[in-house]
């Protein structure tokens, strides 16, 4: 018999709508999504851990704050958010990668499949994006097509569009 993760859900307003946080035992950020996406969210919970049991409780109070503050304009505060994500190897390799695509800036698919030196990997490196389970905080939002066009955004491509252009990005 497969054991239940147990996981903690909370709602963060923001000025794109309410984000839900679902963090572990320890604090540890498990998955990002928005309300109106929750099913979506839910699917890919079970699909990375199997049965998820969601328990209503606040997420820590640095894990607000920082979200808070990104949200306000300090961008950087991101990097302080400590995470964890189930997936597989090549999934974990891309999701460790957006993080290193900076505020401000973007990057197509191929460029970072170059960057992870699998530059035949785009379509995969696509799908393992659009299976990122920490919106925001795991950018995958930075990444474009190879045209510059905002290209499948898991929340929805005027999100995206809000989330680039408040990091400073002319689209």
């Amino acid at each position: 018999m497969t054991m239940a993760e147990h996981f903690n859900l909370d709602r963060l307003p923001t000025p794109i709508g309410t984000a839900l946080l679902v963090t572990d035992a320890d604090g540890l950020l498990r998955a990002m999504d928005w309300e109106d996406y929750e099913p979506r969210m839910m699917q890919l919970l079970r699909l990375h851990y199997g049965v998820v049991h969601l328990n209503d409780a606040q997420a820590p109070r640095d894990l607000r704050v920082a979200l808070t503050g990104y949200f306000k304009g300090d961008l950087d505060r991101l990097v302080a958010i400590e995470w964890r994500v189930a997936g597989t190897p090549f999934q974990q390799k891309v999701w460790h990668a957006l993080p290193k695509i900076a505020a401000g800036t973007t990057m197509s698919y191929g460029a970072l499949a170059a960057k992870l030196l699998m530059p035949r990997a785009v379509r995969a490196l696509g799908h393992a994006n659009g299976s990122n389970p920490i919106s925001v905080v795991l950018p995958c939002h930075r990444l474009i097509g190879a045209n510059g066009s905002l290209v499948k955004y898991g929340g929805g491509l005027e999100r995206k569009r809000w989330l680039l252009r408040h990091e400073g990005v002319e689209i």
